[in-house]
C-alpha cells in the first residue's frame, strides 16, 4: 500500500502537475490495475489524486475492467458516427425535381420543402447534384422559337443576296444613337501609374457620372460618317424628328455621296427603329 501511495504521489504532483484530463485518469487506472488493485480502491485513490474533477463511479469501473482484460491502450475507441440520413439518393431525387420546378429557389426554400439542414442541401446541390448558382446575363431581346426562326430565315436571305450581289453592302447607310455625357470618370486602368517602393500610392478624387447628356444621332456608311447631329435639349424623338433627320442625312447624302444618290440604290438601315417610325419615314 505505501508503494502504491507513493507511487500516486509522485504521478500526482511530478508527472501530472495538477492535471485532470480523462487520458491521465485512464493512465492511472491502468497503473492501478497492474498494481493488482480493486475497482473500489482504484477509485478512492482517483478522487484523492484528482479531486472534483475525477471521472465517474462507473466510468472508472468500465475502463478498470478494459484494462483488466488485456486492453493496452487510453484511447477512445473509433467511431463511425451517425449515418447521414439528409444526403441519401432519394433526398437528392427530390432536391432535384424541387429545383427542376422553379430554378431561382434559394437553398433556405429547398430546406422548408425537403425537411433536411442547410449544409445538407448545400452538399446535395454541389456535390451530388453539380450544380452551381449563377446569374443570368442581359441579352438584347428575349424571343420566342417562331422570332429566333424568323431572324434566322431573315439573315439567311441576307447572306444569299450578298453572295449573288458583292456591292449590296457599298449601298447600305446605317443609323444609330446613342447617350453622349459632358465626360466620362477616369477608369482604374486609366489612372494607374507606375511607381517605386519608395514612393506613395497615387490618388485620385471620387467623380460620378455626368448628369448633363444628350443623344447624338449617327448615320455612317463604309467611307466613313454621313450625317451626325445631336438632339436640342427638351426635343422630343418621335416620327416628325426623324423625317427632319432624314431630309438632312438625305442633302448630306447628295453632297458627300453623289455617286450613291445618283444610282438610287441606297439602303437605309435603322438599328432597332420601331414599325410605326418605319413606316411613316418611308415617305422620305
Amino acid at each position: 500500500m505505501s508503494l502504491c501511495v507513493y507511487g500516486i504521489s509522485r504521478l500526482r504532483f511530478s508527472d501530472i502537475g495538477g492535471m485532470a484530463e480523462v487520458d491521465e485518469q485512464r493512465v492511472f487506472i491502468k497503473f492501478c490495475v497492474r498494481l493488482g488493485k480493486t475497482g473500489s480502491e482504484t477509485f478512492e485513490m482517483l478522487k484523492q489524486a484528482f479531486g472534483d474533477s475525477c471521472m465517474s463511479r462507473s466510468r472508472t469501473f468500465e475502463w478498470f475492467g478494459r484494462f483488466k482484460n488485456g486492453r493496452t491502450s487510453t484511447a477512445n475507441d473509433d467511431r463511425s458516427g451517425r449515418p447521414s440520413t439528409a444526403t441519401t439518393p432519394s433526398k437528392a431525387e427530390q432536391v432535384r425535381a424541387a429545383v427542376n420546378q422553379d430554378r431561382r429557389r434559394t437553398i433556405h426554400d429547398l430546406c422548408a420543402e425537403v425537411g433536411i439542414g442547410y449544409g445538407s442541401c448545400q452538399r446535395i446541390l454541389t456535390e451530388q447534384l453539380n450544380m452551381h448558382r449563377n446569374v443570368a446575363k442581359f441579352v438584347p431581346r428575349v424571343l420566342t422559337q417562331d422570332q429566333k426562326d424568323s431572324r434566322a430565315a431573315i439573315c439567311q436571305e441576307l447572306k444569299e443576296t450578298v453572295i449573288n450581289d458583292p456591292t449590296l453592302l457599298l449601298n447600305v447607310i446605317t443609323g444609330d444613337e446613342s447617350i453622349v455625357y459632358a465626360y466620362d470618370p477616369e477608369t482604374n486602368l486609366q489612372s494607374s501609374q507606375w511607381k517605386s517602393p519608395g514612393t506613395p500610392r497615387p490618388k485620385k478624387a471620387r467623380m460620378q457620372t455626368s448628369k448633363l447628356k444628350t443623344m447624338l444621332i449617327c448615320f455612317f456608311d463604309q467611307e466613313w460618317i454621313v450625317h451626325r447631329e445631336f438632339v436640342p435639349p427638351g426635343m422630343k424623338v418621335n416620327a416628325d424628328f426623324y423625317c427632319d433627320v432624314l431630309r438632312r442625312l438625305r442633302e448630306n447624302v447628295r453632297r458627300k455621296r453623289p455617286q450613291k444618290c445618283r444610282n438610287q440604290n441606297l439602303i437605309i438601315h435603322h438599328d432597332n427603329a420601331p414599325a410605326r417610325v418605319q413606316g411613316y419615314c418611308r415617305k422620305i
